[in-house]
């Protein structure tokens, strides 16, 4: 195994939980620095060669080294306060690499490569005890404010979070909460090119099917024959349609959990090595 070359780094601004210093700990919310330390032996410092930092706050602002920009957020990047990017955005600029908090959000689950495992569908099925979920904190979308009023014409949509809550209380344990329906309105807070979190990836995890809509370019990362892709529909009328059949036919329902997540071959911009071959690349003398 070739030797692993050293980088001293800082965290900073990152979202509430986030493990800045993950320096001799187990467990930790601090995905760069777990797949990083696969080719680089990293210390943490506060006078580090590189910055990577976040859109929570302000704390860059004060380094002068060279700053790696992250945002799983509809953020564009402004290239004079750093000088490298990571984020979901189709960018053709060799300061950039897109690894879209979709792809952050795998392998916070541990998975390296991918998630595909043999689906006994009549277990599923028996699991999902409820149609379908709301689960958002962010009442300003109106997109999937709009599905939630009109799905739930057809049947009970359960909404546990912040936005149009209608359980009396707020879901804690969100993977449970997914587990339980057959289907989740996995809607981003906005739209964009490549713009992918972890509303599509969640819902899969516990084998519920995603209704996603958000990045209109997503059958570029992953397999829209495993989830209910909106933009496959020219209005909701159609989509709720398509959603009701399946919901009625088992035979759908079961093609749907048979597909594979990925596309084939696998997105690159979904690669843990895509990450760590751009570090390679910034941090060469």
């Amino acid at each position: 195994m070739p030797m692993k070359q050293p980088l001293c780094l800082a965290f900073t601004d990152f979202w509430e939980g986030f493990e800045c210093n993950p320096t001799g700990k187990s467990h930790f919310d601090n995905v760069f620095y777990k797949i990083l330390s696969e080719r680089f032996d990293i210390t943490i410092s506060d006078s580090p060669e590189f910055l990577i930092y976040s859109v929570f706050g302000s704390n860059h602002k004060r380094y002068t080294c060279p700053k790696v920009f992250y945002t799983g957020e509809n953020i564009r990047p402004n290239f004079r306060e750093c000088q490298y990017a990571v984020t979901f955005d189709y960018l053709n600029d060799d300061r950039h690499l897109r690894f879209p908090l979709s792809a952050v959000t795998l392998y916070e689950w541990g998975i390296l490569d991918g998630f595909d495992k043999h689906i006994d569908c009549e277990q599923v099925k028996r699991e999902k005890i409820k149609f379908c979920n709301f689960l958002f904190s962010n009442p300003n979308a109106r997109e999937r404010n709009t599905l939630f009023q009109k799905l739930s014409k057809y049947k009970r949509v359960d909404a546990g979070g912040r936005a149009l809550n209608n359980l009396g209380y707020y879901v804690d344990d969100k993977m449970k909460f997914l587990s339980q329906y057959k289907f989740t309105i996995a809607f981003e807070n906005s739209e964009y090119p490549g713009y992918t979190t972890e509303k599509l990836v969640h819902p899969k995890l516990v084998n519920s099917i995603p209704i996603y809509w958000g990045n209109p370019d997503v059958h570029k990362d992953w397999n829209t024959k495993a989830f209910i892709n909106a933009y496959e529909f020219s209005n909701h009328k159609r989509l709720i349609e398509h959603i009701m059949e399946i919901d009625q036919n088992d035979d759908l329902y079961f093609a749907l959990l048979k597909q594979p997540h990925f596309t084939t071959p696998k997105s690159y911009h979904l690669d843990r090595h895509a990450l760590i071959s751009f570090f390679e690349r910034i941090t060469q003398p």
